[in-house]
């Protein structure tokens, strides 16, 4: 009735969309918040732990969907693609294992300190767990894309029967795309979460609150995202040349070049057709593509007819790069343009917070774009030139895939709506909402731990 391998791989694609949403959060705002923590603690100013005390919050809850979303992630390695295990589980198991064992114990272990543990342990006791913590949620995202760059680009492995078997660690880990994939998720990690935070105190600001916590922390988002947004186009043109040495059909899916050709025009739109195997309504800028890809006006690109029956599916790869691209870009410009405001020490104007209210969760579809790129574009492999798709799905009812996969995007639509709204409500509670002791209830008043009166009367 239905095709088990299409409907696993919608379900998959559902399940991972889902997921990275909330590794993309965590990652870099572990990391906010041990900066946050440092500056309150050399400066004891509470404006720092107000913002520290804010955040945490967004990040528990992330953190908890991040885990929940995973498991029922890893289940289907083995309820739909059985044969992914079969295959290389000599390579993928270690590897997930290293992330369960120097990562996810790391975080889960420090989480509770860092939550609970500020008037119950010696201050720097909580700032090292703050830091373990951001630290962890890091080397989760190492070996995670270790793995997932060693299916893109396998190395340091020998087959024996249809099996995969490591033949050198160093080599598989540090494979030829890994350090351009990391480091492009880490960037694409730190820009999510600096239009998080400035989304959300740009909707404080806006709902009224005149506290310094909600300046602050859109300054310091906004100044991280006016330096980190070009550094991310430096390191994507980099990834990009990567790409195209290892996977020359991605680019040109990517590109919807169906030719081999010299001085290919960059197709700023089209409509691909893989029917014709051409493009219609392109509009192109000559030339282009082969100055940004081989930075040579005459430089030679190839087609997608060159891999008939082994590149991807354009349409996906092509939209999809062109979206991730152009909300980069589109991130940039906000955030030079918001940056140009507060040097220059100016109020925020109505449009601008709105802009950055409407772009609190730009990082999150930039990011799910670049991750079709990726993973569409490694089709019809699940390892590049090792394992197909076909070959490793699994052979249960397509009825069952289909029920599960029912259950799996309803819940998951219920918890992303509650979770945007509950950050959104966290946020209006604290424009109403101001705390003036952080210090214990029955203790007596810390130096730098309480906010006194006259420092209250300017509102953190």
């Amino acid at each position: 009735m239905f095709d088990v391998l299409i409907l696993s791989r919608i379900q998959f694609a559902a399940n991972i969309s889902f997921h990275i949403l909330f590794p993309t959060i965590t990652i870099a705002l572990g990391w906010l918040l041990f900066y946050f923590k440092v500056r309150y603690d050399l400066s004891n100013h509470p404006v720092w732990m107000r913002a520290y005390r804010f955040w945490v919050k967004v990040f528990a809850l992330t953190f908890a969907l991040g885990v929940v979303s995973g498991i029922t992630m890893s289940f289907q390695f083995g309820t739909n693609w059985p044969g992914f295990m079969e295959t290389i589980g000599n390579i993928a198991g270690p590897l997930l294992a290293y992330e369960v064992l120097t990562a996810f114990f790391l975080e889960a272990t420090m989480l509770g300190i860092m939550l609970f543990g500020f008037h119950r342990v010696p201050r720097w006791v909580h700032t090292g767990a703050t830091f373990l913590v951001a630290f962890g949620t890091t080397m989760s995202a190492f070996w995670i894309l270790v793995l997932n760059s060693w299916m893109q680009t396998p190395d340091g492995f020998e087959m024996r029967e249809g099996v995969a078997y490591a033949t050198d660690w160093m080599t598989i880990i540090f494979n030829p795309s890994f350090p351009y994939r990391f480091t492009h998720m880490l960037l694409a990690s730190a820009l999510t979460v600096c239009f998080l935070v400035a989304g959300l105190s740009a909707y404080r600001i806006y709902r009224g609150d005149n506290k310094k916590a909600p300046r602050l922390t859109l300054k310091t988002a906004i100044f991280s995202a006016a330096l980190l947004a070009p550094t991310q186009v430096f390191v994507g043109d980099l990834h990009g040349l990567n790409t195209l040495e290892h996977q020359p059909q991605k680019v040109a899916a990517m590109e919807g070049l169906w030719e081999t050709q010299e001085g290919v025009p960059l197709v700023l739109f089209a409509i691909p057709d893989e029917e014709s195997r051409s493009n219609k309504y392109a509009l192109e800028i000559p030339k282009l593509a082969s100055v940004i890809l081989t930075h040579d006006p005459e430089g030679e690109l190839q087609g997608l007819n060159d891999f008939a029956g082994e590149h991807p599916p354009v349409a996906p790869v092509f939209y999809s790069f062109r979206l991730m691209v152009g909300l980069g870009f589109t991130m940039l410009l906000v955030a030079w343009w918001c940056t140009f405001t507060l040097v220059k020490k100016r109020a925020m104007s109505t449009f601008q917070l709105m802009t950055l209210i409407s772009m609190t969760f730009a990082g999150w579809v930039a990011t799910l774009a670049g991750w079709y790129v990726t993973e569409i574009g490694r089709q019809p492999y699940l390892v590049s030139g090792v394992l197909k798709t076909a070959d490793a799905v699994t052979t249960i009812a397509s009825e069952n895939v289909l029920l599960t996969f029912v259950l799996y995007m309803t819940m998951y639509v219920v918890l992303l709506v509650v979770y945007v709204r509950t950050l959104f409500l966290m946020a209006r509670r604290a424009v109403k909402i101001e705390e003036y002791d952080l210090s214990p209830p029955g203790l007596p008043e810390r130096k730098g731990n309480q906010f006194n009166a006259n420092a209250s009367a300017g509102g953190v």
